[in-house]
C-alpha cells in the first residue's frame, strides 16, 4: 500500500489553534490509542507541547494485549512521562487522572496565597477517545462524540471545577506518514478515514497482521482449521467459513474485509496491541 497523504485544511487550523493557545496552558494530556502508542503519537504534538507538563493517557486498553500495556506504560514512564492506562468509555482510570491534576495543581499554587486555575489541553491524533475522555472528566455530555475520525472541529473551554478548566481541540494528524506501517495501524485503529481508502487491501493487511502476530486469536474467532501462507489465502479461508459467497462461487472481499475490520475495532476477535 502506498505511503499516505492526508492533511486535511482543519488539521493546519489545528495546529495553529494549539500554537496559538499554549501560552494559555500548564498541561497538556496526550491521548494515544493504547493498541498503537507510536502510530498514535503525532511527532508535530510532542514537538509543540515539550515546554508543559504532559500526561500521557494509554485510552482504549480493554481492546489491547494487557501485558504489552503494561510494558508501553512502564517503557514511557521511563522515558520522563507521566502516563496512565485507561479506558475511557467504562471511566476506568478517569479518578486517578483527577488525582493527578489535582496534585499538579497544588505544586503550581504551592506557596502562593490566592490559588490559581489550573489549565490544561487535550491533544491527540483522531478517534483515540478525546471526547468520551472529556465527557468522563465532567460527567455529562460537555463534547461531541463519534466512532469517525473528525467529530471535534473547534476551540471549547470545559470547567471540571476544583479551579481546573480544559480546552479542547480536534485531532490533528501530520502531514505525511513515512513509515508505511504508520498510516496502515491509523487506518486499522480508523483514525484515518475509511472512505480514502481501500478497504480490501486494507482489511487484507489486517488479516496478514493478525496471522503473524495473533494467529490463535484469528483461528479461533473465524474458525480457520490452520493458517495459511498468505494474507490473500486467510482471507478466502475467512470469507468462506463466513459463507461470504457471491454468485458464481465468487469471494465477497470488501464484505470479508468489512467483517474483519469492525471485528477488530470492536475487540471482538480479541484484546489486540499492534506494536
Amino acid at each position: 500500500m502506498e505511503n499516505i497523504n492526508w492533511y486535511p485544511g482543519h488539521m493546519k487550523k489545528t495546529r495553529e489553534l494549539i500554537q496559538k493557545n499554549l501560552k494559555l496552558v500548564d498541561v497538556c494530556v496526550e491521548v494515544l490509542d493504547a493498541r498503537i502508542p507510536v502510530s498514535s503519537r503525532n511527532p508535530i504534538l510532542a514537538e509543540l507541547t515539550q515546554s508543559k507538563t504532559r500526561i500521557i493517557v494509554l485510552n482504549k486498553s480493554d481492546l489491547a494485549d494487557e501485558a504489552k500495556t503494561a510494558a508501553w506504560a512502564e517503557k514511557l514512564q521511563a522515558d520522563g512521562s507521566r502516563v496512565l492506562v485507561m479506558n475511557c468509555n467504562s471511566g476506568a482510570g478517569c479518578s486517578a487522572l483527577l488525582r493527578l491534576l489535582e496534585k499538579v495543581r497544588d505544586e503550581k499554587n504551592e506557596g502562593r496565597e490566592r490559588q490559581k486555575d489550573l489549565r490544561l489541553m487535550i491533544v491527540g491524533i483522531p478517534n483515540v477517545g478525546k471526547s468520551s475522555l472529556i465527557n468522563r472528566l465532567t460527567g455529562k455530555k460537555a463534547a461531541k462524540t463519534g466512532n469517525k475520525p473528525g467529530v471535534t472541529r473547534g476551540k471549547q473551554w470545559i470547567s471540571l471545577g476544583e479551579h481546573m478548566m480544559m480546552l479542547d481541540t480536534p485531532g490533528i494528524l501530520w502531514p505525511k506518514f513515512e513509515d508505511p506501517k504508520v498510516g496502515l495501524n491509523l487506518a486499522f485503529c480508523g483514525s484515518i478515514k475509511d472512505e480514502i481508502m481501500d478497504l480490501e487491501t486494507l482489511g487484507m493487511e489486517l488479516i496478514g497482521v493478525l496471522a503473524k502476530d495473533y494467529p490463535d486469536l484469528l483461528s479461533a474467532r473465524y474458525k480457520l482449521d490452520d493458517i495459511a501462507e498468505t494474507p490473500l489465502e486467510n482471507m478466502e479461508n475467512v470469507a468462506r467459513k463466513r459463507g461470504f459467497i457471491l454468485p458464481g462461487k465468487r469471494i465477497d472481499y470488501e464484505r470479508t474485509a468489512r467483517t474483519v475490520i469492525d471485528e477488530f475495532r470492536s475487540g471482538t476477535i480479541g484484546r489486540i496491541t499492534l506494536e
